[in-house]
């Protein structure tokens, strides 16, 4: 007797193997929009045993150009929700876990260790950081994609211990006002259909072997000319060493504010960047006069009042981190230092000295 599966069981190369290697998999959508409706009808299609959705928006009628899991109907219901509802309604062979909120440093490590791989339909920065930062602390593999008019990106990063993850990709986030997203500058739903079901067959062919995965690649895509064309990708051990390295320092960090290029990282970050790269480095920007001071970490001192002067160290460095009591004076040192020295990766600390992640058993007051 024929099942659902049978065409791609009888697929020379994929067999009753890689079909119940999908059948015995989970695997999280983050975003039922765009990307993650054409996504996850075909892995649901596909047969993968259980299948998370996760989004905390609503269903918008402006939306229903591209995102096909929805029509008239589902305008104002929680697209996680309405998506469950359909996919339920589909196959009765699968499981179906609905997760109507948005995902944040506080739920991401509890919700994503459920899974076996993660499938980001996300579309801005602050949930592409959080999300890959996520799923690479719980070494989970994560199918990314992203759309900007006419052209789309593909890729899978965190493939394996010590593989290209997001930040390699993109160590500094763009501000989210240079790029903006598909409501102001429009999008063919074509497109996100195109790149949604290619984020589908990279879970496929990771999961089941069938075919060579973008692993450490990223693919191009253009609508309009239909050319396609795959890149290499490397890792950036100094954007890396900047990652929270477990939930705490996850659950800490400010991806809203990171992703609005306010230019912020926190301590823990910070230090762990400076000791890691001896070509970074940590500066105070308070007065001489100002206490306490960092007694056991290579710094120097460009007091805020002064003309800033570029030397040779702060030129050659890789990453510069700022610092002064409350974090105001170290945020407009780095936003100046950023017009000086234009692509460089420069940060103030979250807070300065008086943050509570300051590292006070290392200060002498």
């Amino acid at each position: 007797m024929m099942s659902r599966f049978s065409r791609q069981v009888i697929l020379p190369g994929f067999g009753p193997k890689a079909q119940q290697k999908l059948q015995e998999t989970k695997i999280l959508v983050i975003g039922a929009g765009g990307l993650g409706c054409p996504a996850l009808l075909y892995l649901a299609a596909a047969g993968i045993g259980k299948i998370g959705i996760m989004d905390g928006d609503t269903v918008s009628e402006s939306n229903l150009n591209r995102q096909v899991l929805f029509g008239e109907a589902e305008v104002g219901i929680n697209k996680a929700e309405a998506a469950t509802h359909h996919l339920r309604a589909k196959y009765s062979d699968i499981k179906i876990e609905c997760i109507p909120e948005f995902i944040s440093p506080t739920n991401a490590i509890n919700i994503v260790s459920r899974y076996d791989l993660v499938v980001d339909g996300s579309d801005n920065f602050s949930t592409r950081y959080l999300v890959n930062d996520a799923c690479t602390i719980l070494r989970k593999p994560l199918i990314f994609a992203a759309i900007y008019q006419n052209e789309g990106q593909v890729a899978i990063f965190n493939a394996y211990d010590g593989a290209v993850n997001y930040r390699d990709l993109y160590p500094e986030p763009p501000n989210e006002h240079e790029i903006p997203n598909c409501s102001e500058t429009g999008v063919l739903g074509v497109l996100p259909g195109i790149i949604g079901a290619m984020q589908a067959s990279e879970a496929i062919k990771y999961l089941t072997g069938y075919g060579k995965a973008l692993v450490d690649q990223m693919l191009y895509f253009n609508l309009l000319s239909l050319e396609t064309y795959t890149i290499d990708l490397a890792k950036n051990e100094t954007a890396t060493a900047m990652m929270p390295i477990n939930e705490r320092e996850l659950a800490e960090m400010n991806y809203d504010i990171f992703c609005q290029n306010e230019l912020g990282i926190s301590w823990n970050a910070a230090l762990k960047a400076v000791e890691s790269n001896p070509e970074n480095i940590l500066i105070d920007v308070r007065e001489p006069h100002e206490i306490p001071k960092l007694s056991q970490h290579r710094h120097i001192n460009i007091p805020f009042s002064e003309n800033l002067v570029l030397t040779d160290e702060i030129k050659k460095a890789s990453g510069i981190f700022l610092f002064c009591q409350s974090g105001i004076r170290s945020q407009k040192m780095a936003n100046f230092m950023k017009q000086q020295l234009s692509g460089k990766q420069i940060y103030s600390i979250f807070g300065g000295i008086d943050s509570p992640e300051a590292p006070l058993s290392r200060i002498k007051h």
